[in-house]
This record gives structure tokens, C-alpha cells and sequence, in this order.
């Protein structure tokens, strides 16, 4: 048997937080695992989108960066040393008689594997763009869909646009390194976290609503000063300004494991208590799996890695009784 065909006990597709913990949990069940991750790195969406982001809502940790975060999951997840597939979108997926499963890849690989664990989070996630003729010039320049280091907007003069709980946020975390932060909503309720607007609103921030960015000015990428409209009384204001974060929110593309037959809603995957798809064999976990009373934490996802592990094990080894089992008493010496 060769390389290319060497079967494993579980694939898991998506290297973000929740599909690293369950790789970490499947290696200490003792199961032979791979991870392939769309992006060149592992992590997810988390280092990308997030990674000075603070988290406060898992169990034990008070606060943590997304990218430290990060670095513990993959550290944990490489306890067992799975094997590590990055840069590569499953495509296809066929049965095989025996129950084994052939994942294609979109560069033509074949990943053979005795269950799946889908754990893409919503799938290929796009920053939703703005809408003027010139915002393009300077994407990625002075104008960012994201903050990747707080640092570089020190003693900046900042304009977000957005009302979600990212626009909130990154508007609280600029407060103290920009020189001056705006932000412009459409709306005049914000739907971020009630703690963090009022903090928001207790600040420096200079709050507009409701207001939309109408155009831009600047020349070689670098914006010197945004229009800003209020939809009520159509009145314009011009800010100067130094750098525009736009938090529109996402697009959101599952791309074709969508159409590989199994139960959907609103774009996610049923699953039933063990997290099992409809389709025997395939389980998911994280923000892609639905089932009632769903907890849309990564503290709910670290909970249906080892769910879905154990229902793998079962899986494979029906007529083997599963013992109950805890870090704690695993032997990490080995």
C-alpha cells in the first residue's frame, strides 16, 4: 500500500480551533488522524481575522489573544503528531463498499479515510467589501477589512465603519493607541455585546449614527479624508483621516461539501447528539454543525470534538465497550 492510499481511522476538515482540540482528542483515543486545512497555515479564521483580538469565554482561561490562542491549540494538537494537510479544499467525497471514504482534493490528492469530522467552521469566509468606485485603491493600504497589529494604527487618526461586535471591539482596543477614533454605524442600535458598546460609548470614541461612509479621498492608496453621510437628514461631513477599518460582516461559501448529500440548514449540517450527519461514517462539529440548543461559543466546539471523537471510535470499533477518559489519567510520558 502506498503512501497516497494509506487509510486513516478519522480526517478531519478544518485546522481552526475546534478541529485542532478534536485532533488532539483523537489522538488520545489512540486514532490514526489527519487534518486538511484550506488555508496555508493552521488555526482557522482566528489568526487571520483576529489575532490580537482578546477571548474571554473559555472556561479557565480569563483572557487570551487570538494568535497566543492559537499557538496552544496547534502545540496541543500535535501531541500525537497527526498528519498535517494544508493549502488544499476537499472537493469530492466517495463510498466505498467497505465503508471507507476517498476525499478529493481540488490540486487532485486523494485522502482515503475511515470517517470524516467536518469542522470548516461556516465555510470560506470573505470580508463583505465596500461598495464605492474607488475603495479598491487602497484595500489593504489604508483602508482594511481586519486589524492584524494594533500597533501599526498608533497615533493614527482611525475611521470604522461597522456596528457588530468586531467594529465595537476593535473601536475599544484603538481607543488607546490612535490618536482619534470615529465610527460611523447606519443604524442607530448597535447588536455588539450591551458591556462592550456602553464601554464604547463611555470613551474617546467619537460615535455617529446613523451614518455611512458616502466616498473617499487620497491618492497612491493612502486615504486623506472619508465622507460620511447621515441617512436622516442627508447631511455630509468630511473626516481626515489616516487609516479606515471596514466591519461589514462576511460572506459566507460552505463551497461543495454542501452537495455531498448530507441533511442541511440555513447552511449548516444536522447532527443528532453523537454529532453524527446523516450520512454514516461523517460527523461535524463547530459552527457548521446545527442541532438544538446550540452553543455558538469555541467553549461549545472544544465540548463536540471529543463528542464526535468517541462517536468515530464507536464507529469504527462497534462491539468494543468506550471507557471514559481524561487527560488526567492518560499517560503523556510515552
Amino acid at each position: 500500500m502506498t503512501e497516497q492510499h494509506e487509510v486513516y481511522d478519522v480526517t478531519i476538515i478544518g485546522g481552526g480551533p475546534v478541529g485542532l482540540f478534536t485532533a488532539f482528542y483523537s489522538g488520545m483515543r489512540e486514532m490514526k488522524t489527519k487534518i486538511i486545512e484550506y488555508l496555508p497555515f493552521l488555526g482557522g479564521k482566528v489568526p487571520y481575522f483576529y489575532p490580537e483580538k482578546v477571548i474571554r469565554d473559555i472556561g479557565g482561561i480569563a483572557s487570551i489573544s487570538g494568535e497566543k490562542l492559537t499557538d496552544q491549540l496547534i502545540e496541543q494538537a500535535m501531541t500525537f503528531n497527526p498528519t498535517v494537510v494544508l493549502g488544499e479544499q476537499c472537493l469530492h467525497v466517495e463510498k466505498l463498499h467497505d465503508g471507507t471514504f476517498i476525499l478529493t482534493s481540488d490540486n487532485g490528492a486523494k485522502h482515503y479515510t475511515r470517517t470524516i469530522i467536518v469542522a470548516t467552521g461556516f465555510g470560506t469566509l470573505k470580508s463583505t467589501k465596500l461598495e464605492l468606485p474607488n475603495a479598491s485603491q487602497f484595500e489593504e493600504k489604508s483602508l482594511n477589512y481586519t486589524i492584524k497589529r494594533l500597533e501599526s494604527y498608533r497615533g493614527k487618526r482611525v475611521l470604522l465603519s461597522g456596528g457588530g461586535n468586531s467594529a465595537v471591539d476593535w473601536a475599544n482596543e484603538l481607543e488607546s493607541v490612535a490618536d482619534q477614533v470615529t465610527l460611523v454605524y447606519r443604524k442607530k442600535a448597535f447588536s455588539g455585546i450591551e458591556s462592550n458598546i456602553t464601554k464604547m460609548k463611555n470613551s474617546s470614541v467619537d460615535v455617529k449614527t446613523p451614518y455611512f461612509v458616502d466616498s473617499l479621498v487620497g491618492d497612491g492608496g493612502q486615504i486623506s479624508s472619508a465622507f460620511v453621510k447621515n441617512l436622516q437628514t442627508n447631511e455630509v461631513e468630511e473626516l481626515e483621516i489616516d487609516a479606515l477599518i471596514v466591519n461589514h460582516g462576511f460572506e459566507i461559501d460552505l463551497g461543495p461539501i454542501a452537495d455531498w448529500g448530507m441533511d442541511m440548514e440555513g447552511g449548516t449540517i444536522k447532527v443528532n447528539g453523537e454529532m453524527a450527519t446523516s450520512i454514516p461514517g461523517m460527523f461535524a462539529v463547530g459552527d457548521i454543525a446545527n442541532y438544538q440548543h446550540k452553543l455558538q461559543l469555541i467553549a461549545g466546539g472544544f465540548n463536540e470534538g471529543p463528542i464526535a471523537v468517541n462517536s468515530v471510535k464507536l464507529h469504527i470499533h462497534p462491539e468494543e465497550e468506550l471507557s471514559h477518559l481524561f487527560s488526567t489519567t492518560y499517560d503523556f510520558s510515552e
